[in-house]
């Protein structure tokens, strides 16, 4: 089996796992997976498609810029250029992009401090963080319409293998070593908010 058809399948099934929380409304969001290194080539969702079906038309292969590799009626999602710059500046070789109600609410709730904090929360093994009461910032950066833009906002936090930067009022993009890692990051992220936003609303009801 070739690269090209494990990496399809592997970002298929992750597609899969993610519509069935319903992480793809609008047909919003986008999923990426390298393919090879030098030159760097990828597989990304196709623009327009509802996630939550399977067809032969759900990616495409684009090279570091983000351009088809071959002749196609298909178009690169919008946010093709934020996994350009994550495989261009990391080792990474998956990278994810979800909006959920969670994650933009703390966008909103966090966004003008910049970052969000978590600390003492089990899940931020996730992340690497093992020792006690480790911490983990997930930065967030403005919902500029531009994309070239958005991706120059986002390089000064792609500078790990695995990681996760907020856009406000926008999604989340997080990145790892491979499918798995991609998501458990991403999990653990909208697992945090989740979890921030029920904190909030608990103490909110004490008094």
């Amino acid at each position: 089996m070739s690269i090209y058809v494990t990496r399809a399948y592997e970002l298929s099934e992750i597609k899969e796992e993610l519509a069935a929380r319903d992480w793809f409304m609008g047909t919003s969001g986008n999923l990426a997976i390298k393919v090879q290194d030098d030159p760097i080539q990828f597989l990304v969702t196709a623009s327009g498609k509802d996630k939550r079906k399977k067809t032969s038309e759900d990616f495409l292969l684009v090279d570091g810029e983000g351009n088809p590799v071959e002749e196609t009626n298909l178009k690169p999602s919008a946010e093709t250029l934020l996994h350009c710059e994550i495989y261009r500046r990391t080792n990474a070789g998956c990278s994810l992009h979800v909006h959920t109600v969670a994650n933009n609410v703390i966008s909103e709730l966090y966004g003008d401090k910049r970052r969000v904090v978590f600390q003492g929360q089990e899940l931020i093994k996730a992340f690497g963080r093992w020792e006690e009461d480790a911490k983990w910032p997930i930065p967030i950066i403005p919902n500029y319409a531009d994309i070239p833009t958005l991706a120059a906002a986002m390089v000064p936090f792609v500078n790990e293998e695995k990681g996760a930067v907020l856009i406000r009022n926008h999604g989340i993009t997080v990145w790892g070593k491979d499918g798995f890692e991609a998501k458990k990051v991403l999990e653990a992220c909208e697992f945090l908010f989740q979890y921030q936003l029920a904190l909030i609303q608990a103490k909110a009801n004490l008094f």
